[in-house]
């Protein structure tokens, strides 16, 4: 059995997970990441994508984030996320709005619209429905 370590994953409003784990897989800048207990020591930049780690009972938990910066230590993973939401927390119905109005404004470049928000607006809610569903 790997040693475990502290997992921390902190937006701006709350914390979402602040828990014992033996691995984390983080969408780094340039590609997913893997963290055991011990890891060398480095800060990243994160990027949309899922987080996947398993609980203190072995039950793997997954958290959609929107970017951010990862802090990993030897003892403790701290995930700075732009938003993070649980997979059981995250709303499909909202996740799927989101990605038609980004959609939307994406395809009306007329009204003057900031597509590259609406890209990054669009990504996020794709990142949210892909565990959502």
């Amino acid at each position: 059995m790997a040693e475990a370590f502290q997992l921390s994953v902190v937006a701006p409003d709350k914390t979402i997970v602040d828990e014992v784990t033996e691995s984390v897989i983080a969408p780094g800048l340039n590609g997913y990441f893997g963290v055991h207990s011990g890891h060398e020591p480095f800060v990243t930049q994160l990027r949309p994508g899922v987080v996947t780690y398993k609980d203190a009972g072995g039950a793997e938990q997954r958290v959609a984030i929107s970017g951010g910066f990862a802090e990993v230590s030897a003892d403790h993973v701290i995930l700075l996320a732009d938003s993070a939401e649980r997979q059981s927390d995250i709303d499909v119905s909202r996740a799927e709005n989101a990605a038609e109005r980004a959609r939307n404004r994406l395809a009306d470049r007329t009204a003057g619209i900031d597509a590259a928000r609406a890209q990054a607006a669009l990504e996020r809610a794709e990142n949210r429905l892909r565990l959502g569903r």
